[in-house]
């Protein structure tokens, strides 16, 4: 028997190779009419570099020069503007992670069916179900 996922436009954003939106300013750009992220926005990496003055040309100051490379990166790191940008990435990260949970949540039998259940609960839930349902395949 052949079995199809329902709503694999959904799962889509999960396979390996998707771009994530460009965070411009630490926001992401949304379409307003569909409420979709818009891919490709924002300055590339090069661009990027230009702007700061890092790239091609050399043209770095000597305080910079002297240090290695991870005391670079640790330095690039503290800055606001990393800071900013990487905390609002963990916050669509976080919220797509608590989205998956929602929806594999809603594909579990419970009793009551609006019980509130913890992370682990849902995925052990989620394994017995799973078990139950390959063991009806095979009776």
């Amino acid at each position: 028997m052949v079995y199809q996922i329902k709503d694999t436009m959904e799962l889509s954003s999960c396979a390996v190779g998707v771009r994530k939106p460009r965070l411009k300013n630490g926001c992401p750009s949304f379409d307003s009419s569909s409420g979709q992220p818009i891919y490709g926005t924002g300055p590339t990496r090069q661009q990027k570099k230009q702007q700061d003055g890092v790239g091609g040309g050399g043209g770095g100051s000597s305080e910079f020069s002297s240090l290695s490379r991870e005391e670079r990166r640790r330095r690039r790191r503290a800055t606001l503007k990393y800071r900013t940008a990487h905390a609002t990435r963990e916050r669509i990260r976080v919220e797509a992670f608590n989205v998956a949970f929602t929806e594999l949540r809603k594909l579990l039998p419970t009793l009551p069916p609006d019980k509130k259940l913890s992370k682990i609960e849902i995925l052990k839930l989620a394994i017995c179900y799973i078990s139950y349902l390959n063991h009806v395949l095979d009776a």
